[in-house]
């Protein structure tokens, strides 16, 4: 009796290994987004105790940004040099240790230079879980892999906020960084035990290795920059702004803020588990990873326009509710933009190219959370930010459907 390849691929579920891996890697999102997003939540306590002023704040804001960027073509140079697994802990334990000291700052210099410092370590962790993920899981176990981490990394924010404004409500923001900074250290033991001790390193992987410079030449490449660029701006315009937007021109209350506000965003988390899993089910049935991925990424931006009639519907129950299909749609496109790069780079690549995709689309960390601020203090209104946040929608669709020929492995051995 024969049997296709395609029953085969269908039968490859992830392993018992591969999940311990891959939930420890989904936890170290949800710390690594929680660490990220801590200053924000102990922002107005800060800002009396240290009598800093709005201009100061945004450059606290923002400072993670600029070592983050600027490290991430680092960051895939190690992880594709060394054992990316050692690599990633060394990074998780200099962003745990920020988080940890941040408790002890002294003054806003101080607070600056962890802030720097805490985007130094977290530059490792995008290049290294697609290094992880391109030498220890299949085409079509990468979809929910993915996904989950992608959840990991949305579910955080929302953590930090209700665990980080409790703890810090009643025992003030000190104790908040110190818990999250100490508790977040015990991840490395069991990363430690349970992390495959045999990782392909790519200077051992035969075939050749792409220069940055190759990489950079490719139409493949710069696909996937522009993509993730325009994706980033509307992840961090959400995160940043969605709430002011909520209370300043829905007039939510405090509390509907906290409740309907925090909506969307668990929209994204389920949307992207749910995409992760179809796609993987759609590859392993017999889809190409091409029809796949472009199919997710075009689809999920493309669907995520909904956010402008969104913005314009004056009712704010059907406002939000259009919101959150668009934020579902949004999660089909989280589920797959780093698998559809993984497809591409393979093990030789993978490090160096998300590392520099990374750095690329992170500019729109420093660029939306700015220029929506500027916009609404100029008009006095939101309305001229969600039509910028829907062009770079437009132009993310185009890049990853059009830009990017055809989703494949590439041979750089050509």
């Amino acid at each position: 009796m024969n049997t296709s390849p395609r029953i085969k691929l269908a039968k490859i579920p992830m392993t018992t290994p591969q999940w311990i891996f891959v939930i420890l890697l989904t936890l170290s999102f949800s710390i690594n987004y929680i660490d990220r997003g801590s200053v924000s939540v102990a922002g107005k306590l800060l800002e009396n105790e240290f009598h800093i002023d709005p201009e100061k704040k945004g450059m606290l804001y923002s400072a993670f940004f600029w070592t983050y960027m600027l490290c991430q073509p680092l960051a895939g140079w190690l992880v594709d040099k060394f054992n990316v697994n050692r690599i990633y802990a060394i990074g998780f334990f200099l962003w745990s240790g920020a988080t940890l000291l941040t408790g002890a700052a002294s003054g806003f210099l101080m607070l600056m230079g962890l802030r720097l410092f805490l985007g130094m370590g977290e530059s490792i962790a995008y290049p290294a879980v697609s290094k992880i993920l391109t030498a220890n899981f299949k085409e079509h176990q990468r979809g929910l892999a993915n996904a989950l981490i992608d959840a990991g990394s949305k579910t955080g924010p929302a953590i930090g906020v209700l665990l980080g404004g409790l703890l810090m409500g009643h025992y003030g923001w000190r104790i908040f960084f110190y818990v999250l900074g100490g508790a977040s250290l015990v991840w490395l033991i069991p990363w430690f035990y349970f992390a495959p001790k045999e990782v392909a390193v790519t200077s051992k992987i035969s075939g050749r290795v792409p220069s940055v410079w190759e990489i950079c030449k490719r139409r493949e490449a710069w696909g996937t920059f522009v993509g993730l660029l325009c994706g980033n701006y509307v992840w961090y315009f959400m995160v940043t702004w969605l709430p002011d937007y909520f209370r300043n021109e829905r007039h939510y209350t405090q509390n509907e803020m906290a409740l309907f506000g925090s909506i969307p965003f668990w929209g994204i988390a389920a949307s992207s588990l749910t995409g992760g899993f179809i796609s993987d089910r759609w590859i392993a049935s017999g889809a190409s990873p091409n029809l796949v991925r472009k199919t997710f990424t075009g689809l999920g931006l493309g669907a995520a326009t909904l956010i402008l009639p969104a913005a314009m519907l004056e009712n704010p129950n059907w406002s939000l509710a259009l919101l959150t299909v668009a934020c579902l749609a949004f999660g089909l496109y989280t589920s797959n933009v780093w698998a559809l790069t993984q497809s591409m780079a393979g093990q030789h690549a993978a490090g160096r190219w998300t590392g520099l995709q990374n750095c690329f689309g992170n500019i729109a960390g420093i660029l939306a959370p700015w220029l929506t601020g500027w916009m609404v203090k100029e008009s006095g209104s939101f309305y001229s930010a969600f039509v910028t946040t829907t062009c770079f929608l437009v132009v993310g669709t185009l890049s990853f459907t059009l830009v990017v020929p055809k989703v494949e492995p590439i041979d750089w051995d050509q």
